[in-house]
């Protein structure tokens, strides 16, 4: 169901969605500037605002100091799940809490300037654009390797899915209403924002940007992490891993028979011994391998399909906030479109 089509696209408002971990120290920084921005929109494009916090189980103040931000110029949810379920779910959950009809991704450690935010924006309401979203324009100040497991990750996963996925293609982005209205429909449990956000389809547009140095903190991404994540995009959202099975398993068998055949025409032709042990040797621990590894794709595979079964829910909120921007003042969460759905049931 998408949404109605409207004379004035921005009387539809705008929800910034700011999934958080640990950002207690750089939270009231970048709410001061998201919230100077807010109030640009509302003064030059009447775009009514909310910002959306949602803190993944944080385990520092994070919770605290988001319950304690001013509605200034912006309405202010905070969402409290009550563990990290990820940055996936994350978004998933400020999605769902999103009140107003366009929904527009950022990062809470900074690195994602809000001053970009207009730029979005613009791109939305006067170019009719659906998916906005941001791309580094360089990778120039990133170690080698790091450059081309990224390049690797989207060839792989564009040539396993129908839908491609813009290479380096970030979480910073802005849906319309109806975008947002399509990825709400995504059933899934097992999510992959970037290519879900690209497999809706609609008007997109990518924008460069130069992302800010981090302000606070460490970042949590490791080469395990990011190793983590790239198995889970890939087996999320594309069957490229079993493609490379398939055609790893032809390359062998072809090459075997190459093999099978030399060893006769040597043993014909020229009298030599078929080799013995360590060819054996070899070739059980190559077979092996192979067989091993994709037994191994295979589970990842039936691992999500287990998990889709079971049906759990994606997150569970923990603590719900909403302070609207007039009064500032905490009122019961009972606005959200999931929460409505609820009640009308009951």
């Amino acid at each position: 169901m998408t949404a109605p089509i409207q004379s004035n696209p921005a009387t539809a408002g705008l929800s910034i969605v700011i999934p958080l971990w640990n950002e207690a120290a750089g939270l009231p920084q970048l709410h001061e500037r998201v919230c100077a921005v807010a109030a640009r929109l509302r003064d030059t494009r009447g775009l009514p605002v909310e910002i959306v916090y949602v803190n993944d189980g944080s385990r520092d103040d994070t919770e605290k100091v988001a319950l304690s931000l001013p509605a200034q110029d912006a309405d202010v949810q905070v969402v409290g799940l009550s563990r990290n379920f990820g940055k996936e779910a994350a978004l998933l959950a400020g999605l769902e809490h999103a009140r107003r009809g366009a929904v527009l991704f950022m990062d809470g450690d900074g690195q994602h300037p809000p001053s970009l935010v207009e730029t979005l924006v613009a791109r939305w309401l006067d170019d009719g654009y659906d998916v906005v979203y941001t791309a580094k324009a360089h990778r120039q100040n990133e170690p080698w390797l790091l450059r081309s497991g990224v390049h690797i990750f989207y060839s792989l996963i564009n040539w396993g899915s129908r839908q491609k996925i813009p290479e380096d293609a970030g979480d910073f982005r802005l849906l319309s209403p109806r975008a947002a209205a399509a990825l709400r429909q995504m059933p899934e449990r097992n999510r992959f924002f970037k290519g879900l956000a690209s497999w809706i389809g609609f008007r997109q547009l990518r924008v460069d940007y130069e992302p800010a140095a981090r302000e606070h903190g460490k970042t949590s991404w490791n080469l395990w992490s990011l190793l983590a994540f790239s198995i889970e995009g890939l087996t999320s959202f594309s069957v490229a891993p079993l493609r490379v099975a398939s055609l790893l398993g032809v390359a062998i068998a072809f090459v075997a028979l190459l093999f099978g055949i030399w060893i006769l025409f040597e043993t014909w032709f020229y009298g030599k011994d078929v080799p013995g042990y360590p060819s054996l040797a070899v070739a059980i621990m190559v077979l092996g391998g192979v067989q091993l590894v994709m037994i191994g794709v295979l589970g990842e595979y039936i691992g999500k399909l287990l998990a889709e079964s079971k049906q759990r829910p994606v997150y569970f909120v923990a603590a719900h906030q909403v302070k609207a921007a007039d009064d500032a003042s905490a009122v019961p969460a009972k606005n959200t479109a999931k929460d409505a759905a609820k009640d009308a049931a009951e």
